[in-house]
């Protein structure tokens, strides 16, 4: 694998639970050397930003004829119906894409522009565009209505100053959206009059240092924050605020294991022990997650974990003030849909399959740049184990495939970019990490089914997994982009892998075949040196030994001496779809250790094969 959110009564609790936080982040915030004089700096500071897109709120679409008129929040588009869809343009703050089915029915998608088109400056993953799905309902003969709930970006930066264990001022930055920690974990900290300093020196001789100043009226920290690029006023945390820092609110009593809630969602809910496992070991596992402290060096930031056995959801608990109801961004996890949509797809009976060649499926978007007899090879499978040839590889950021220049280019899109790309290898020959060739995955399915991704998305993976709420990227031609990233309910990513465990049939419905299953997720790939055509110490630098299957990751969980078998979707930061047949287990992870493969890529064996494997009754 590459490495890489009223009444009297109320009061009164109100007013008790922030007394016990206090009391508990008193002691949270102790300084370690008792003898050491406080400095006024100690404690936990705070700030938060919002970005909010500018259009929400109802959507009303009329029509008159094959003439469309749309309406929200006060701006107004029009036009006519082409080749059966409806497009309305709201300037550079949204849109709306459907169409008119048979029964009168109005279906569709929303998509909120990026925070460039709206000049948010929003640094966090929420800026980029994405589409989400409308439910209409009619509002007389030709008119229907639906909510726009668009996705807001947030970001949060927690400054914890303490004492070391020898009296060093220390202060460590946590940002749960990005994981924007000012690039260091520790950063020693020393006070000259209102100047502050903060420093971090690495072990390879490497520093990085901020200064701010100490403003005393009203009390604030200034510093100049490099990933917004602007300054940031924070100020001391109140309990309240503090709710989010650590991964329960302070104070709360020790965890008691619950059945999760059971919903209209589609998933059945039990407790642990009915299905034989071990309430106890879960509770440990739970606890000690609520145990962590987010201000010690390499912290597991763990936003969820999501854990189903012989079908049935065991546990389901939520960290630093993420909810079931908050859609997570899951990274890289997103590329395996790619995947599940080609054989959701196939099982359609769309004409494409894994051994369909890419350039003759797409050869509407050509003629294509620098032509070479070895891009009629390419198929599918080979966008789907990342073995293109295409000069694109993610770990290289001089490669004109790499992911960064595919989003900087100017072409919008982004399938066609690609296939214009150079032949560097013959197809399945080497193996190179790819966003594009997963992407490339979606034009094919585009072109095969002649449906806009979202559209197919939905119609094929959302709706017959009962999915909620959810947000997918899209590119800047408005297509969906399979290269990775979409924000999903936990609880709803765990329905995959079910539905996959399951031969491919959620609540009775199938949505790949039993077939597609086994094929997809069989190992396909050996990712080592030899295939990547590194050296070992190079190797060892971008990726970890493993076997990909199609667009499934193979790396087996690690029991003592044993590895049980297990294929997984996973992502930047800890997001986690992982299904271990043998155990008749799915997992899920969100978490925010953005750039820290050491960390998070850990949480597969500690947690599943330290606690949750064991944990099952024999």
């Amino acid at each position: 694998m590459a490495k890489e959110p009223h009444d009297s009564q109320g009061d009164v609790k109100i007013v008790n639970w922030v007394r016990v936080a206090a009391l508990g982040l008193a002691l949270l915030i102790q300084p370690a050397a008792a003898q050491t004089a406080v400095s006024d700096l100690e404690g936990i500071w705070v700030v938060e930003r919002t970005y909010a897109p500018v259009l929400r709120g109802e959507l009303e679409v009329m029509r008159d004829g094959d003439l469309w008129r749309g309406a929200i929040g006060g701006e107004l588009a029009e036009a006519r119906r082409e080749n059966g869809a409806v497009r309305l343009i709201f300037g550079n703050h949204g849109a709306f894409r459907g169409a008119l089915g048979r029964n009168g029915a109005l279906s569709g998608v929303w998509i909120q522009p990026n925070s460039d088109a709206e000049e948010r400056d929003d640094p966090t993953a929420a800026s980029q565009s994405f589409a989400s799905e409308l439910t209409f309902t009619r509002n007389g003969r030709n008119g229907w209505r639906a909510q726009v709930h668009p996705l807001d970006g947030r970001f949060t930066l927690y400054l914890r100053v303490f004492r070391d264990a020898d009296g060093n001022l220390i202060g460590a930055f946590r940002n749960h959206e990005i994981n924007s920690n000012g690039r260091g974990s520790h950063f020693r900290l020393t006070e000259t009059g209102d100047a502050l300093s903060f420093l971090a020196r690495f072990d390879d001789g490497r520093e990085v240092s901020h200064t701010a100043t100490h403003l005393r009226d009203p009390d604030r920290i200034r510093i100049f924050w490099p990933d917004l690029g602007s300054e940031l006023e924070l100020h001391r945390a109140s309990a309240a605020e503090l709710i989010n820092y650590t991964p329960r609110p302070p104070g709360e009593p020790a965890y008691a294991y619950q059945r999760p809630e059971q919903l209209r969602d589609g998933w059945r809910t039990a407790r642990a022990r009915s299905v034989g496992i071990d309430e106890a070991a879960l509770t440990t596992m739970v606890q000690s997650i609520i145990d962590g402290d987010p201000s010690v060096r390499r912290p597991n930031l763990i936003h969820s974990v999501l854990v189903a056995h012989r079908g049935r959801l065991v546990l389901e608990e939520y960290f630093h003030g993420y909810t079931r109801e908050t859609p997570h961004d899951i990274r890289s996890a997103g590329k395996t849909f790619a995947s599940i949509m080609l054989g959701a797809a196939m099982e359609s009976g769309a004409p494409i399959a894994p051994e369909t060649p890419v350039y003759q499926l797409m050869a509407g978007l050509g003629p294509f740049e620098n032509p070479d007899p070895r891009k009629e090879h390419m198929t599918l499978a080979h966008l789907l184990t990342h073995t293109s040839g295409l000069a694109c590889n993610d770990n290289d950021d001089s490669s004109p495939g790499n992911e960064g220049v595919l989003w900087g280019q100017s072409n919008p899109n982004f399938w066609q970019y690609t296939l214009n790309l150079p032949q560097v290898y013959e197809p399945g020959e080497r193996y190179a990490y790819c966003s594009a060739n997963l992407n490339l995955v979606g034009g094919a399915l585009n072109a095969a089914t002649h449906e806009s991704l979202p559209e197919l998305f939905d119609r094929i993976i959302a709706r017959p997994l009962q999915f909620g709420p959810y947000y997918w990227n899209v590119m800047p031609n408005g297509e969906g982009y399979l290269g990775g990233g979409a924000y999903l309910r936990p609880r709803d990513l765990l329905k995959v892998g079910q539905m996959y465990l399951d031969g491919g049939v959620w609540r009775g419905q199938r949505v790949v075949s039993r077939e597609w299953v086994e094929r997809s997720t069989s190992p396909r790939m050996q990712i080592s040196p030899a295939t990547t055509g590194l050296t070992e110490e190079e190797f060892q630098n971008f990726y970890s030994p493993g076997v990909d299957g199609y667009a499934w990751h193979r790396n087996g969980v690690h029991m003592g001496n044993r590895v049980v078998e297990e294929y997984e979707a996973n992502g930047n930061g800890g997001q986690f779809l992982i299904v271990v047949p043998e155990y008749d287990l799915v997992v899920v992870f969100t978490g925010g250790n953005y750039m820290q493969g050491g960390i998070w890529t850990r949480w597969r064996d500690q947690f599943i094969g330290g606690v949750l494997i064991p944990a099952i009754a024999e």
